[in-house]
């Protein structure tokens, strides 16, 4: 997939009309979408237990927060990516605390060649992550299969008297045999022995 067919959902946490209108024209429709726009850190929260969110753009500060807890736990729990925006005279020692935890900040006032290369990155770090996504469902699905053919071997030692490695032997010749993979095997050996 190319990068212009990528979409990405965006949550928008600021309380400044301003600021969500001109964030809002960097955010055409066709690679941003659903945009959903919320005025405090506990909406925010709120929003996040709704659904998923590939970015979370903070302008802080917010009536009920700074929201620099709030972007660290956004980037650390989620396969979500965060800007955090603060003001320029705070911006260095809040991005002392925060970089280390993959949140992207931003002082303000900030310019549009500043904006259009953040959220730039931002799909460079969220397509780092869905790589890492998959792998990690890859890595599952292996460890899924292990146990299942584990399982398999010590139905076939206990109940037909194999050796452990006469039981794995058998399992890789009959998938072997059968062009079929280890796990359908371990399945069938778990539905006749279970």
């Amino acid at each position: 997939m190319n990068r212009k067919e990528h979409i990405y959902s965006v949550l928008i946490v600021s309380s400044s009309e301003k600021f969500n209108d001109t964030i809002s024209a960097f955010l055409p429709k066709a690679k941003y979408n659903p945009i959903k726009t919320v005025s405090t850190i506990n909406a925010g929260k709120l929003a996040l237990t709704e659904r998923e969110y590939d970015y979370v753009i903070i302008n802080a500060p917010l009536p009920d927060d700074i929201g620099m807890r709030f972007a660290i736990d956004v980037s650390t729990s989620r396969e979500t990516v965060a800007l955090y925006i603060i003001r320029a005279e705070l911006h260095d020692e809040i991005y002392d605390k925060v970089y280390e935890y993959g949140v992207f900040t931003l002082p303000k006032p900030t310019s549009k060649p500043s904006i259009i290369n953040s959220l730039n990155w931002m799909a460079s770090a969220r397509e780092r992550l869905r790589r890492q996504e998959k792998k990690n469902l890859s890595i599952e699905e292996k460890m899924k299969e292990i146990r299942l053919v584990n399982k398999a071997k010590w139905l076939l030692i206990s109940e037909l008297k194999m050796t452990e490695e006469n039981a794995h032997r058998y399992i890789e010749k009959q998938a072997m045999d059968r062009c079929v993979t280890r796990k359908l095997v371990a399945e069938e050996i778990i539905r006749t022995y279970s």
